[in-house]
């Protein structure tokens, strides 16, 4: 039976078959938890559990766009204080972005948003330092949510790429290596092979067999222009996060060729690749990351990269409100760890719009 939980309660709509939760008459706020069927993490004992944390009325499953717009309706129209979402960085975005856009409609308050540890890559999760599903942490976050123990809450600004809204996004090699994970993905499906492209050591496989092999065959750059394209200032930064020089409205911030152009508002990436060190410095702001770099150099410098602290001559940052980038040819475009084909012009712009995180990173609430 078990076995069948996610095949067989699927609608977002309808109450899921699941065991009934004791609702505390004494709790603060009315939580959901919307789960994304196809993460790998979230499994029939995952669902299992939560359904004995939440009322089986507020535990909704999404496996596609459309189920995920139908929840966030349903979000709304209930009146939901905090929102849980699990499945990955995507899945995150995905949900939010669906609920802003309701309640944009609707002329509504968005709930809060809570992030559950059940995807990929998990870089919203590094950032509000939610717990791993491994020993019941997931349960116990929202069972502590449920209760009223929230530490803190935090604003999660966001970015505008192509009509979505995400914490961060990224042409070139980012996108390529989740292009190239993707498609080993698919063609090992099914085999003894699959296990190989599972998580951290699918990605580690995949920049292995394919993507730095192949930026090491040939050039992985593209000539790029990048334009302030914001009513406000632009700044380039040091490697301490300081702003060196400024880029009035419409001054070109970057000419040139470029293997990787990203941008977030958060620091991390997934598995606590710290990305974009000066994310959150200057409120409304992202940062913007672009250049080049040499693939074994990078190799060579892994552990301080992923801290954050490598900072090669060859990659730029700055601070930006809007930028528009246009490619001499079609680069890779992934929009908050989703792979969306490939671009010759995007804008990337601040989003007038932003959540609001349960953040347990701060320390706990007293007794």
């Amino acid at each position: 039976m078990a076995e069948n939980l996610l095949q067989r309660a699927i609608s977002p709509m309808a109450p899921l078959k699941l065991p009934t939760a004791a609702t505390s008459p004494s709790s603060p706020s009315r939580i959901a938890v919307l789960l994304n069927a196809q993460a790998r993490k979230v499994t029939p004992r995952v669902v299992r559990a939560l359904s004995h944390v939440v009322p089986r009325s507020d535990l909704y499953l999404s496996r596609t766009p459309v189920d995920a717009r139908r929840i966030a309706q349903a979000v709304l129209r209930r009146g939901y204080d905090t929102v849980f979402c699990g499945g990955g960085d995507g899945t995150f975005i995905g949900f939010a972005d669906e609920i802003l856009t309701e309640a944009e409609a609707a002329k509504a308050t968005a709930p809060r948003f809570g992030v559950l540890k059940l995807g990929t890559g998990n870089g919203l999760a590094s950032l509000v330092q939610a717990s791993a599903e491994r020993g019941g942490g997931v349960i116990e976050d929202v069972r502590r949510a449920r209760e009223g123990d929230v530490p803190g809450y935090r604003p999660l600004e966001l970015l505008r790429i192509d009509g979505r809204r995400a914490q961060f996004a990224g042409l070139g090699l980012d996108a390529k290596l989740l292009n190239d994970y993707l498609q080993l993905k698919r063609r090992v499906r099914g085999t003894w092979a699959n296990w190989l492209l599972t998580g951290a050591r699918g990605y580690a496989t995949t920049i292995g067999l394919r993507t730095l092999p192949q930026a090491l065959a040939q050039p992985m750059t593209v000539e790029v222009e990048v334009r302030n394209s914001s009513t406000l200032p632009a700044y380039k930064l040091d490697a301490e996060g300081r702003a060196i020089q400024e880029y009035a409205p419409g001054m070109v911030l970057f000419r040139g060729p470029v293997m990787l152009l990203a941008a977030g508002t958060i620091p991390f990436y997934g598995y606590g690749l710290r990305m974009f060190p000066f994310a959150g410095r200057r409120p409304g702001y992202f940062q913007l990351r672009l250049g080049t770099v040499n693939p074994l150099a990078a190799l060579g410098h892994v552990r301080a990269l992923w801290r954050g602290e490598w900072f090669p001559s060859g990659i730029h940052d700055f601070h930006v409100v809007a930028a528009r980038v246009t490619c001499a040819q079609p680069m890779p475009l992934q929009i908050g760890g989703d792979a969306v084909g490939t671009r010759e012009t995007v804008e990337l712009r601040m989003s007038s719009k932003r959540v609001e995180l349960l953040d347990w990173s701060r320390p706990a609430l007293a007794a």
